[in-house]
């Protein structure tokens, strides 16, 4: 059971702190920014699936139908590549290995099958090098079913491997049939899941991220110039991933940095490749205008309690690792803030300072959620019977009580 700010010997404290803090908060960026940018806070989106998130919070920003399943074309190819990147990082792959363009290959993904390719003629040896640069670069259904084939036999088990991959990195929904992209009906992600993969890739695979800014790629007589037009604008673009099927329209997962801050967007649903340029850009550029990251609590500071059962105390305190930042719209004016701390309780001992115990939410009434993890502040360690039993007592007569900001 998720319990949200529950903390039965002294609800209200706890509850007039957060919101104190909040309501803060709010009143200082209004005097700051003032009313005259409110027409800031608010982005109307065009595509029909979109999400705009913080690279190293992980905070959401903006979503629009962010977590509905669609067709994601060759924005899937990033967990294609998640799972040669971990081949690769845990030695199965090096990439100077050679890979024969199979039959199925070439029929399906390469130059018969009238989709994106790399073009490798039938039975020819390429590197995984060059098939990773093809896959990125030019988008190349060939480069994708000779990989797959090569680390699972068929693109049917790499399918499963890309599914039971994406399991475990957490990405809950996303279910792959196919190793391209190209369309199948249980072929399908959500654009918060895409976002989610495109931040686990750029920090479990930082050595590789690179390869996303490549311009372009000469193999044989081909010269590749890659498809992800955010790349050539002056907009700090350094990735990741266009697609287009006509199930789904046309999308991109992005990536650019400005003054130090990383933001990742997801749209699709567009009518144009021209649209998903503009949309991606438009959403780019209010993102890195309109939010900006706030401390809520100082190093040490406490945030609130969880509950603990059968403890030596009932609550243990919650802190931050280094305090409470969180990325919020910096034009808040209309908006309403709401905070809530959420764990998997009650907690069981014994708790070691420094674990990890809950997390606290901060959700803004324009969409944008940012959560921070919390840690116990303190030690509690397992109490004696007498004591677990009084506090069974206390759970079962105070366990209706649920807080929410």
């Amino acid at each position: 059971m998720s319990i949200r700010l529950h903390n039965l010997l002294h609800p209200f404290l706890m509850r007039i702190h957060l919101h104190a803090m909040l309501l803060g908060m709010i009143a200082v960026l209004l005097v700051l920014h003032g009313p005259a940018h409110a027409q800031q806070s608010t982005f109307v989106p065009k595509a029909k699936h979109a999400i705009l998130m913080d690279a190293d919070s992980g905070a959401v920003l903006f979503q629009h139908e962010a977590d509905e399943l669609t067709p994601p074309a060759s924005m899937s190819k990033l967990m294609t590549l998640a799972v040669v990147f971990k081949a690769l990082k845990n030695g199965v792959l090096k990439p100077t290995d050679e890979i024969t363009m199979s039959e199925h290959a070439w029929r399906t993904g390469g130059a018969p099958s009238g989709t994106s390719a790399m073009f490798v003629p039938i039975n020819d040896k390429v590197t995984v090098d060059e098939l990773l640069q093809g896959i990125i670069v030019q988008s190349g259904n060939d480069a994708c079913i000779a990989i797959a084939e090569a680390l699972a036999g068929t693109e049917e088990g790499f399918a499963q491997v890309m599914t039971n991959e994406a399991r475990r990195i957490g990405l809950k929904k996303s279910t792959f049939r196919n190793s391209t992209g190209l369309y199948h009906p249980e072929h399908m992600m959500t654009m918060h899941e895409l976002a989610d993969l495109a931040r686990y890739i750029m920090t479990e695979y930082a050595d590789r991220f690179p390869l996303f800014a490549q311009k372009e790629f000469k193999y044989r007589k081909h010269r590749f110039f890659n498809r992800n037009p955010l790349l050539f604008l002056d907009i700090g673009a350094d990735g990741m991933k266009t697609g287009y099927i006509k199930e789904a329209g046309y999308g991109i997962v992005g990536t650019a940095v400005q003054e130090g801050k990383r933001l990742i967007v997801v749209v699709n649903g567009l009518e144009s490749s021209n649209d998903r340029r503009d949309e991606a850009r438009r959403l780019l550029e209010w993102g890195f205008r309109s939010f900006g990251p706030f401390d809520l609590f100082k190093p040490g500071e406490v945030v609130g309690s969880a509950r603990v059962w059968g403890g030596s105390s009932f609550y243990v305190p919650l802190v931050g690792k280094n305090g409470v930042t969180v990325v919020l719209p910096r034009y808040p004016a209309n908006q309403r803030l709401s905070a809530e701390i959420l764990y998997k309780g009650p907690l069981k001992p014994p708790i070691r300072k420094g674990d990890q115990v809950a997390r606290l939410r901060v959700s803004s009434s324009t969409s944008a959620v940012s959560e921070v993890p919390l840690y116990a502040a303190e030690d509690v360690d397992k109490a004696g019977i007498l004591r677990q039993g009084l506090d069974s007592l206390i759970h079962l007569g105070f366990k209706w009580i649920k807080i929410k900001l």
